[in-house]
C-alpha cells in the first residue's frame, strides 16, 4: 500500500477525532455511531478512511488480536494527529512497537509496576496529597484544581518512581505539554528534542552516580549488562515520564469534575472509604480519558460481519466501548456503586497500560482524600466555561476553577 492509496478528496464519512462539548460526555456525533453495528467509517485529517470500533466485546477482541499492529514505524501506520505526520520512522518503546520487541521491553518493567510495589508507595502518595491539600486550603478559594492538585500528584509520583529530580518538573511538564498538545510536527519535534536531551543527560549522570529509582534499576540491570542501549533507556524513560503524568492529570481533574457535577454520588465516598476503588473504576469507565487507540490491520479481519482489510486504519473507541449498552446497564448514567471493573479505560490486551496500578493508587488517594477534606468542593464557573482539551488529546479540562 502506498500513500496515494488512501488519500482522497472529499469524504462520505465524518471527520475523526471530534471535540467534546461536555467534559465527561462523548462528542455529540458519537450518538449517531452507537447503532446496531459494532464499527463505523470515519475520516482522518489527511483524508484517509478508518474503521472506528464502537462495540465493547468486538473492541476487546481486537485489542488482543495479533493481526492488529501498533507499529508506529510502519510506513502506512495511521496518522490521527497532524503533529505526528512526520515521524521519520520513529517508534516509541512499549506503546508504538509490536511483539517480540514490545514484550521484551515490557518484561523489563513489569516488576517495577506490580501491585506490591504500588502498595508500598501509597503512604508517600497519601503524604503528598495531604500536603497539597494543606497548601490549597491555606491559600483559600478560588483555586485552579489542575495546577494546584491534579498535576503535581502524578508528576511528583512518577518522578519519585523513576528517580527523576522533581526540581526539574517545570521544564519537563512544559516539554510534555508542548509535545502532546503541539499543533504541528515541527512544534512536537522541538519539544521532543528538548525532553530527549534532558533525559539523555540524566541517564549519563546516573551511570556515574547511581540512585535508587526505576531508571537506575534499568541502567544497572539492562544498560550495563547489554540488554538495552543508551538510546532505548532514554526513550523508555521519556515514554514513562510523559505517560506517567499526562493521562493521570486528566483522570484526577475529570474525576473531580464529574463528582462535583453529581454531588449526590460524593456521599458514596464519604460513607464508606472501602467504596473508593469502585468509584474510581466507574469514573474511569464514564470519563474515558483516553478516547481511542490507534491500530493497523496486518491481515483481513472479520468484525461484526464486515471485513477489515489488511492495511486498513483501525481506531478502537475506548469511549464508546465504555458506553456500550450491551456491556453496561444505563451506560450514560454515572453510578458510583456500579461494578465497572471490566471497563477498558486502561486499554486491553498486550498493550494494556503498564502503569495502571500506579494510576489507580493515585486516583483512589487523590479523589478519596480531596472530597473527605473538602466535601463542599464545587465549580467556581459554569460548566460550559471550563476550557477543554481537543479531541485528539487525552480528554480533560485545561483549567478547573473550584471553590468551597
Amino acid at each position: 500500500m502506498t500513500e496515494t492509496d488512501f488519500r482522497r478528496t472529499g469524504s462520505e464519512a465524518p471527520a475523526f477525532p471530534q471535540d467534546r462539548t461536555c467534559p465527561y460526555q462523548p462528542p455529540k456525533a458519537y450518538t449517531e455511531w452507537r447503532g446496531e453495528s459494532p464499527l463505523t467509517r470515519v475520516t482522518l485529517f489527511d483524508g484517509r478512511p478508518a474503521w472506528l470500533i464502537t462495540g465493547h466485546a468486538e473492541g476487546r477482541a481486537l485489542l488482543a488480536d495479533p493481526r492488529l499492529s501498533s507499529d508506529w514505524g510502519h510506513p502506512v501506520f495511521p496518522v490521527v494527529v497532524q503533529r505526528t505526520e512526520d515521524r521519520g520512522g520513529l517508534a516509541f518503546p512499549l506503546i508504538g512497537v509490536d511483539d517480540p520487541l514490545h514484550v521484551r521491553q515490557r518484561r523489563m518493567l513489569i516488576p517495577s509496576f506490580g501491585v506490591k510495589r504500588m502498595n508500598a508507595i501509597r503512604p508517600s502518595l497519601q503524604s503528598l496529597v495531604d500536603r497539597l491539600l494543606d497548601d490549597m486550603l491555606a491559600k483559600g478559594p478560588v483555586v485552579d484544581l489542575v495546577s494546584a492538585f491534579a498535576l503535581p500528584v502524578p508528576s511528583m509520583a512518577i518522578c519519585e518512581l523513576l528517580g527523576v529530580p522533581y526540581g526539574d518538573h517545570d521544564f519537563f511538564e512544559e516539554c510534555s505539554r508542548d509535545f502532546v498538545g503541539a499543533a504541528t510536527s515541527g512544534e512536537a519535534d522541538a519539544a521532543f528534542a528538548k525532553l530527549y536531551q534532558y533525559l539523555h543527560g540524566l541517564v549519563a549522570k546516573k551511570q556515574a552516580e547511581p540512585g535508587d529509582g526505576l531508571l537506575d534499576e534499568l541502567i544497572a540491570r539492562q544498560l550495563e549488562e547489554g540488554g538495552l542501549d543508551h538510546n532505548e533507556v532514554v526513550m523508555i524513560a521519556l515514554v514513562l515520564l510523559v505517560a506517567g503524568h499526562e493521562t493521570t492529570v486528566n483522570a484526577i481533574a475529570l474525576g473531580a469534575l464529574t463528582l462535583m457535577q453529581h454531588p449526590e454520588q460524593i456521599q458514596v465516598l464519604l460513607d464508606d472509604p472501602a467504596a473508593v476503588p469502585g468509584v474510581v473504576e466507574e469514573l474511569l469507565r464514564f470519563t474515558s480519558v483516553s478516547d481511542y487507540m490507534v491500530r493497523m490491520a496486518k491481515e483481513d479481519i472479520e468484525v461484526g460481519g464486515t471485513t477489515v482489510k489488511a492495511g486498513d486504519a483501525v481506531l478502537v473507541s475506548i469511549t464508546l466501548m465504555n458506553r456500550d449498552a450491551q456491556a453496561y446497564d444505563d451506560p450514560d448514567v454515572f453510578d458510583a456503586r456500579r461494578n465497572a471493573r471490566h471497563h477498558v479505560g486502561f486499554g486491553h490486551g498486550i498493550h494494556q497500560c503498564l502503569g495502571q496500578n500506579l494510576a489507580r493508587a493515585e486516583l483512589e488517594i487523590a479523589l478519596g482524600t480531596l472530597f473527605t477534606r473538602i466535601p463542599g468542593l464545587r465549580l467556581a464557573v459554569p460548566l460550559d466555561e471550563v476550557p477543554l482539551k481537543a479531541g485528539h488529546d487525552a480528554q480533560g479540562p485545561i483549567e478547573l476553577p473550584v471553590t468551597w
